[in-house]
């Protein structure tokens, strides 16, 4: 297993490598250059010219590539031009944010989706089937803003039942260790914060777990299905074996390999896809920033947004790397 990840991780680095590269060369072949894009459209040939030498745009290629290069490993993604404040602080803020939204709707999806997905491929053609196939087709084609917009009005605005915006409510007094609402109530005792922040939670998660949900239930399915017609299924169930067996060991856990690695990458498009939900909902994550930095032309900010994204999904599919192994032995030798 250590050398597993040992290779998977030496592997990552080239990957790094070339989005550095690509990151270098966008923000150089910006229009007007970083220069312009950071003092505005009316900006000066002379203020342009100051800030490249402020910047070190002026000198070569390499010479420049190595210092942003420096700069990534140090953490130093620059100053956000809407705040003021490093790039990285205003990550590491709103970061818990994004994560504990994208984690409830990862689980939201995976709790019912490979259930409903196993379910409706053991049923095939039953009135489960049709309603969960149909239901998936309806989760993927449906635009999540307007899922969130549905939702946030009739759950939130006319029902009552839920919070319409933020992750606590207003007023409360809630003491913060790690930034994460949820475990912080439970790590001070404050289990009525943690509760709050659950019901802040909701509407949100469920809208980001729309398409996700779908996918797994689909995925889910399809390979339950190819699974329940292999012979060494045919052969567990003719030698009589207990049907929880058969069902786990050899029809689930064969099953689940393409399903962990949709789960891993619909995890990655989840923290990355946040901007919608988390501004409907006004939540403060991350994904809410970075739509004000897109309006704001904060360059800085969707530099380091694009790395922490690459981050994540370079995490995420070393973990998927780490699931298959676990699920299937084999995979470690390869």
């Amino acid at each position: 297993m250590l050398r597993l990840v040992v290779r998977r991780l030496l592997q990552l680095i080239p990957t790094l490598l070339g989005l550095s590269v690509l990151l270098f060369l966008w923000l150089n072949r910006l229009p007007g250059g970083p220069a312009s894009a950071i003092l505005g459209e009316r900006a000066t040939e002379a203020e342009v010219a100051r800030i490249n030498r402020a910047l070190g745009l002026d000198e070569p290629v390499h010479v420049q590539y190595w210092r942003f290069l420096k700069r990534i490993f140090e953490l130093d993604l620059g100053t956000s031009t809407q705040t003021g404040q490093p790039v990285w602080d205003e990550f590491t803020l709103r970061f818990p944010a994004t994560v504990e939204l994208g984690v409830a709707a990862i689980l939201i999806a995976v709790v019912i989706g490979v259930p409903l997905g196993y379910l409706a491929a053991k049923r095939r053609g039953g009135w489960l089937d049709v309603a969960a196939v149909s239901g998936s087709l309806v989760g993927i084609c449906i635009p999540v803003f307007f899922l969130a917009l549905l939702l946030k009005g009739v759950f939130a605005v006319e029902l009552g039942w839920f919070p319409s915006y933020g992750r606590l409510s207003t007023g409360l007094d809630a003491t913060e260790i790690t930034g994460f609402a949820i475990l912080d109530g439970v790590l001070t005792g404050e289990l009525d914060a943690s509760w709050d922040a659950i019901v802040h939670l909701v509407l949100p998660a469920v809208t980001l777990s729309s398409i996700p949900l779908a996918v797994i239930v689909r995925m889910t399915r399809a390979s339950v299905l190819e699974v329940l017609g292999e012979d060494y299924v045919r052969t567990a169930e003719s030698k009589g074996l207990d049907k929880r067996v058969v069902r786990v060991r050899h029809v689930l856990r064969n099953a689940m390999l393409p399903v962990v690695t949709a789960v891993g990458l619909l995890t990655g498009s989840l923290l990355s896809g946040a901007v919608l939900t988390e501004s409907v909902f006004s939540f403060g994550g991350v994904g809410s920033f970075i739509r004000t930095s897109i309006d704001a032309r904060d360059y800085p900010v969707l530099v380091g947004f694009i790395l922490f994204i690459a981050m994540v999904y370079v995490v995420i599919n070393l973990l998927v790397d780490l699931a298959y192994s676990l699920i299937d032995p084999r995979v470690r030798v390869h």
